[in-house]
């Protein structure tokens, strides 16, 4: 998927389901989630294992969130992508982004002929960042993203 698709497919989200949240802060996604509500997109946490993520109500699974979902955000092992598939069919959520390193081809191509727009192996958080100038978030903006030093002497 070019910028250009990334950057539209983005830019008509507004409810992000986040699969496979943690509640760990320093676990990736729990800081994706929280980029993302920054930013603000609406979180839905799905993981059984918690009741409560961010502050936010956590679902134990995709069919029990009472909510419209725009994108599911796949932090799970690509073999256990297919429950997940069968879920976000039967919702009808047309954006699946699976993130860096869940990578299941043969998914991401049945999801497509079904009509949903698939992200695979990338992440949210550093596309966006990078697609809307969010680096400053935990991070950097200089405005120029170089790998030579800067020659600006400090005292």
């Amino acid at each position: 998927m070019n910028d250009a698709a990334l950057k539209q497919l983005l830019d008509s989200t507004r409810t992000v389901a986040v699969v496979g949240i943690s509640k760990n802060w320093n676990r990736p996604s729990n800081f994706v989630a929280k980029y993302l509500k920054e930013h603000g997109y609406t979180i839905i946490p799905i993981n059984p294992k918690y009741e409560k993520v961010l502050g936010m109500k956590c679902y134990p699974s995709l069919s029990e969130v009472p909510l419209e979902i725009d994108l599911v955000n796949c932090f799970r092992k690509p073999n256990e992508l297919n429950n997940i598939l069968v879920e976000v069919l039967d919702r009808g959520v047309k954006k699946l982004w699976l993130q860096i390193g869940v990578i299941n081809s043969e998914i991401k191509e049945f999801a497509e002929r079904q009509g949903v727009s698939v992200v695979m192996d990338r992440c949210i958080k550093i596309e966006h960042a990078r697609l809307f100038g969010g680096l400053n978030f935990v991070g950097v903006n200089t405005k120029v993203i170089s790998s030579k030093r800067s020659r600006q002497v400090y005292n």
